[in-house]
């Protein structure tokens, strides 16, 4: 298949949207004035780094080959501008994200539309890998879904 991507493409931009979500937790938890709030952010951060381990884990499993054929230009550059704007996939960005929250709800607002957008960029990309990794990219959406429910949880108590 011409118009696929390798999984380790897929899973090497998981592990950096895991690192810069870690970087954002962290951050917003040493930053919190609220101790329910910092506890809530240390619990993600742990989380982070939990799920880069998993993708690494995932990562360091498969062929690092690209598929056969060549990426179409205009359609790669899409799929990674979707990536680069909606989720964490640039190096430092839950960094420079986290240094810019005002308070705990707008970080749980921000943590909440990272994991959608996560989720969304995932399930588009389910379609660009061969089919026998989908398996792969369905235990990836599987954890950003609980990412997601936790802090709509974790909203809803500070609320």
């Amino acid at each position: 298949m011409a118009d696929t991507f390798a999984i380790s493409e897929v899973l090497e931009l998981a592990v950096q949207i895991e690192i810069n979500g870690k970087d954002f937790y962290d951050i917003l938890a040493k930053q919190s004035k609220n101790e329910k709030a910092k506890d809530i952010f240390r619990h993600l951060t742990d989380e982070e780094e939990k799920h880069r381990e998993t993708f690494q884990k995932m990562l360091d499993s498969v062929k690092t080959d690209a598929p056969e054929g060549a990426y179409p230009e205009e359609y790669f550059a899409y799929i990674r501008a979707l990536a680069e704007g909606k989720v964490f996939a640039q190096k430092n960005k839950g960094k420079e994200t986290a240094k810019n929250v005002k308070n705990e709800k707008e970080a749980l607002d921000l943590g909440i539309n990272a994991e959608k957008f996560s989720i969304l960029f995932y399930e588009g990309m389910k379609k660009l890998v061969p089919g026998e990794d989908n398996k792969m990219i369905d235990v990836v959406i599987n954890e950003e879904k609980d990412h997601l429910r936790q802090l709509v949880e974790l909203k809803a108590v500070l609320d």
